[in-house]
């Protein structure tokens, strides 16, 4: 049962079980399933299979698997929450937007810069700090020169950041312009003057003496 109900997976030069986070992130973007991964063994999970076939002429990057297991615990439990509140009881409300963003705001941080917000959560709670996460994020190193950010950058940044500040602005100055209900500016039609205004006789015979002064526009 061991062989089947455990996270991760020994590497020779590891001293924590691990998992390849390149089989990890192609199965995360093919299907949220955290169930399998989390209750049984990543192993097994359909979507992990996928992942490590798509990836297998990829080099492993090895990462720790006991912090995945805690980020993918949450993962669960906020698709656990998001099913009982929408599927069952049908809940529509602020409460589902925070469960949202906090799950995109996860998501997002992992796949785009490889940061697992998690993983910091993680440390916090645990006294075995992470060890082993995606691009060495959990251990102290000191930045290469490359990767410093020089003031020219900084004010690239500000002028890009102003630059779209100012077009959304403008944007926003024509919408409601674009948008506004067109006064009616059609000429009122010239109401007719004297006897232009008296009904024909076959208009009075037909009972229609109201219908035409309106339709002659004559008050």
């Amino acid at each position: 049962m061991n062989a089947v109900f455990h996270f991760g997976e020994r590497v020779a030069g590891y001293g924590v079980n691990v998992l390849n986070e390149r089989e990890v992130r192609a199965s995360a973007g093919i299907l949220f399933f955290f169930a399998i991964r989390v209750l049984v063994n990543p192993r097994y999970s359909p979507s992990l299979v996928l992942g490590r076939f798509v990836v297998r002429n990829h080099v492993p990057e090895f990462v720790g698997a006991t912090q995945k297991r805690f980020t993918w615990s949450i993962g669960l439990a906020l698709a656990a929450a998001m099913l009982y509140l929408v599927v069952i009881n049908q809940v529509i409300g602020p409460i589902n937007l925070i469960i949202c963003a906090t799950c995109l705001l996860l998501l997002f941080f992992e796949s785009a810069f490889g940061i697992c917000l998690a993983c910091k959560v993680y440390n916090v709670f645990h006294k075995d700090k992470a060890a082993l996460c995606p691009g060495g994020t959990c251990e102290v190193f000191v930045r290469h020169d490359s990767q410093k950010i020089a003031f020219a950058q900084i004010v690239v940044f500000i002028l890009f950041v102003g630059v779209m500040a100012a077009v959304a602005q403008a944007f926003n100055r024509e919408a409601p312009a674009a948008h506004a209900v067109p006064a009616n500016t059609a000429p009122l039609a010239k109401q007719p003057a004297g006897d232009d205004c008296t009904p024909p006789d076959w208009a009075v015979k037909m009972g229609h003496s109201e219908q035409w002064k309106l339709h002659h526009n004559c008050k």
